[in-house]
């Protein structure tokens, strides 16, 4: 191989297949991580300390997940308004409006399920 056709080579491997945005420095990368451990610690030690009401730590618990998600999001897939013409944060709305319906439905066909369904214990009382 030639020095010229291994320069242009060498050019067109570091342009990273013409991806212009951000990849992460390492720092980035540590304080994602840093962040991850403390939100996953956390909800770890309410649990198995049982401070708070199960309802309580349940509440907090999602919280911290849905926060870990931002984490996630920004600091290891580097996703924010800019990258990708601004398609990877539409396609994100998109996908959290279909998943909130996807679960806000299943949990209201469950619960209207168990207040409609009479269950065999109040059928024996009744009885």
């Amino acid at each position: 191989m030639s020095a010229e056709a291994h320069n242009e080579h060498a050019v067109t491997h570091e342009d990273h297949h013409g991806d212009d945005h951000d990849h992460g420095t390492y720092r980035s990368y540590l304080i994602g991580f840093g962040l991850s451990v403390v939100l996953t610690a956390i909800p770890f030690w309410l649990v198995m300390a049982g401070v708070l009401a199960p309802q309580l730590t349940g509440l907090i618990i999602t919280g911290f997940a849905v926060v870990q998600i931002v984490v996630h999001m920004i600091f290891f897939l580097h996703m924010n308004h800019r990258s990708e013409g601004g398609w990877n944060m539409l396609a994100l709305i998109f996908t959290l409006v279909i998943v909130v319906i996807a679960v806000a439905g299943s949990v209201w066909v469950m619960y209207h399920l168990n207040t409609n369904m009479m269950p065999v214990h109040d059928m024996q009382v009744m009885g």
